[in-house]
């Protein structure tokens, strides 16, 4: 249960109210909770979530060594009777995924310095989490909004990794591109790649317009118009980890 599963399942749920009901769970066992009853859309995001946790940590055990390794080879073992399932209810998603993580992977071992060619694989494969969308239309919408989604969150991140992975060695394309040293922006490279970043929530936007989101409307909104440009910012200005978690929260009740 995370952000990631959340955002995706109401992205690909019908905007109406769901039905709650309240009950205890692995989170709280001793008081009930109100969740939302399951549905197909829940379902979907679900199984398609347990797929790509499952490459991702298959791709964390190729990248890592030592104790780090371990915990990705443990998490995989945790995950494979859940993924086996989902990929037998999910295959061609399964597949897709397979296959853009190869690309991806194959971008790596090149050391490709095209920023668009390796966040392409990643959108890509978050735009497949549509493709099962009856309506056509509904299924353009969010093929879009996923595809310059998941472009934003493979820069971001890989904009987050930047010292890290110049401490480590791993394939970054953000200094391949920019020929950064020792992960530090320059003034030009960090203009230059805000406005990469913000053209794809531009995008999402732009798409977002063409679809009635209903219930969903207002946390979609507050995404997207300005959750995602405050991650961007915080991220190339190197705080998006000091603050607290606390703090965080203070601040954004505070807004």
């Amino acid at each position: 249960m995370n952000y990631d599963f959340t955002y995706l399942a109401i992205l690909l749920s019908d905007g109406n109210e769901e039905r709650s009901e309240d009950s205890r769970c692995y989170a709280s066992p001793v008081k009930k909770k109100a969740y939302s009853v399951s549905n197909s859309s829940m379902e979907l995001a679900a199984d398609e979530s347990v797929i790509l946790a499952y490459w991702q940590i298959c791709d964390g055990i190729m990248d890592h060594r030592g104790l780090k390794k371990l915990k990705y080879l443990g998490s995989c073992t945790l995950l494979k009777r859940a993924y086996r399932k989902a990929s037998a209810l999910r295959p061609a998603f399964d597949q897709q995924v397979r296959d853009q993580l190869k690309i991806l992977r194959e971008l790596e071992e090149q050391n490709c310095d095209s920023i668009d060619r390796a966040a392409d694989a990643f959108a890509g494969l978050l735009s497949n989490a549509a493709e099962e969308i009856e309506d056509p239309v509904r299924r353009r919408v969010l093929t879009q909004m996923l595809y310059h989604l998941g472009r934003w969150v493979y820069l971001v991140d890989a904009a987050d990794d930047l010292q890290e992975d110049a401490k480590s060695g791993n394939y970054n394309p953000i200094a391949l591109r920019y020929q950064l040293s020792n992960g530090e922006w320059t003034n030009e490279s960090r203009h230059e790649f805000a406005l990469t970043l913000d053209h794809s929530i531009r995008m999402m936007t732009t798409s977002y317009e063409l679809w009635n989101f209903g219930v969903w409307t207002p946390i979609l909104e507050t995404t997207l118009y300005k959750g995602l440009f405050q991650v961007g910012k915080a991220v190339l200005d190197g705080t998006f980890h000091r603050e607290t978690n606390r703090k965080r929260r203070l601040r954004n009740s505070n807004e």
